[in-house]
C-alpha cells in the first residue's frame, strides 16, 4: 500500500459534475480535410453534454462554433490551439479534504513530442483566466501527464500504463518507484496499478489507459476483449490479478473489440468502445457503424452504469485523427465551472 502524503483526492468521473470541456476544431488543425464531417460529431456530443450539465467550448472561432450549435446552451472561451484532444490538455481537478478545488496544469508535449501542442499547452492559462472556473490555479508544468492516461476511483487507486508513462519523451527519466511518488504528491494516490500489456492498432498514445480499462462503480473495471491479440489477452491476465483496497478481485467486464478499421491511406485506425464518457445521468458511449459490436458494447456498459441513460455517438470521424469520445473531452467536479 502507497501512502498518501496530501490531503487531495483525484474524483472518480461518476461523481457529480459541474460541466465537460470540448476544444472545438477548426481549420488550422488536423481535421481540416474532414472539418464539415468531424463538425457534425461535435455537434452530437455538445447536443447531449448541454443536456445535462454546463458545456464549455474553447476554440478560436467563437461565432463559426455558435452558429453550428444554435440551440445548444455553451459557455465559450476564445483561444488558439493545435489541435482537439481536451482529455489530453485540460486541467486535471483535484479535490481537498474541505471541498475546495485545485485545477492542475500538467506539461503537454503532443504525446512524447510526436505532434505540435505549444498552444494547446497554454489552453489551460486562458480558461483560469477567464473567470468561468472556482478553484485555485496550480502549476504543474515541470511534470508531463495525460488525462487519458489515468483512471481513478475517487479513493486513491490510480489504473495506468508503464506504455505510457515511462514512455520516451514524457518523463523517462524517473523511475516507476518515482513517477509512483509523484502521483502520490500531485494527485493524492494511495495506491499506482500498472498495466504493462495491451494496445489498440493505430493508437498514438502509447496506451493511454481510457482505450483499454476503465474504473467503474462497485469495483468494476470495463476493459477490452479480443480472444485474437496476444496483447490484450496478457492485459486480461494482470487485471485478474489485481485487487481492491481491501484485498477483493475487481468484477471485470469484457467489451468486445470492433472489427479493424482502416483509412484511406490503410492505415490502422484506433476504435475502442473503452474511450466512453460517464456524464451526469448519462454516458455517451463511442459506436462505429458495427451493428453486433455496438449493441453488445452498449448492452456492457448498461449493465455496469445502471443508473444512467447510456448515449451511443457515432466516432467514424474521431477515429481518423487516432482518437475517440473520451479523448475529445475532460469532465470537471461539481462545483468547478461556474454556472
Amino acid at each position: 500500500m502507497l501512502r498518501t502524503m496530501t490531503n487531495f483526492r483525484l474524483p472518480a468521473e461518476w461523481e457529480p459534475q459541474s460541466g465537460v470541456q470540448l476544444t472545438w476544431p477548426h481549420a488550422a488543425t488536423d481535421w481540416a480535410d474532414m472539418l464539415d464531417v468531424v463538425d457534425e460529431t461535435y455537434v452530437e456530443m455538445a447536443r447531449h453534454i448541454a443536456s445535462h450539465e454546463r458545456l464549455l467550448i474553447v476554440t478560436p472561432e467563437v461565432e463559426r462554433v455558435r452558429s453550428l450549435c444554435r440551440g445548444i446552451d455553451a459557455l465559450y472561451i476564445k483561444c488558439p490551439s493545435n489541435d482537439t484532444w481536451a482529455r489530453d490538455h485540460a486541467f486535471i481537478t483535484v479535490e481537498e479534504a474541505n471541498g475546495s478545488h485545485h485545477l492542475l496544469d500538467f506539461g503537454f508535449n503532443g504525446w512524447g513530442m510526436k505532434f505540435a501542442a505549444n498552444l494547446d499547452n497554454c489552453i489551460n492559462r486562458h480558461v483560469f483566466d477567464s473567470g468561468c472556473m472556482h478553484g485555485s490555479y496550480a502549476s504543474h508544468l515541470d511534470f508531463t501527464l495525460e488525462g487519458g492516461s489515468i483512471e481513478s476511483d475517487g479513493h486513491g487507486t490510480i489504473l495506468t500504463t508503464s506504455r505510457c508513462l515511462m514512455s520516451h519523451n514524457r518523463n523517462e527519466w524517473l523511475s516507476r518507484p518515482q513517477i509512483e511518488e509523484q502521483l502520490r504528491q500531485r494527485l493524492g494516490a494511495k495506491r499506482v496499478l500498472w498495466l504493462d500489456y495491451g494496445a489498440v492498432d493505430g493508437d498514438d498514445t502509447d496506451s493511454h489507459i481510457d482505450t483499454l480499462a476503465r474504473l467503474c462503480p462497485n469495483d468494476t473495471i470495463l476493459y477490452i476483449c479480443d480472444s485474437h491479440s496476444d496483447e490484450l489477452n496478457r492485459m486480461e491476465a494482470q487485471l485478474r490479478e489485481f485487487q481492491t483496497d481491501d484485498g477483493r478481485p475487481y468484477r471485470l467486464v469484457p467489451l468486445p473489440s470492433p472489427t479493424p478499421m482502416f483509412d484511406e491511406e490503410g492505415c490502422p485506425m484506433p476504435a475502442t468502445y473503452a474511450n466512453f464518457l460517464v456524464i451526469n445521468g448519462a454516458v455517451l458511449v463511442p459506436t462505429y457503424a458495427q451493428p453486433q459490436t455496438d449493441s453488445e458494447a452498449l448492452t456492457q456498459i448498461a449493465n455496469v452504469f445502471l443508473d444512467r441513460e447510456i448515449v451511443p455517438i457515432d466516432c467514424r470521424s474521431l477515429i481518423h485523427q487516432h482518437g475517440s469520445l473520451h479523448c475529445c473531452t475532460m469532465q470537471y467536479p461539481a462545483g468547478v465551472i461556474a454556472k
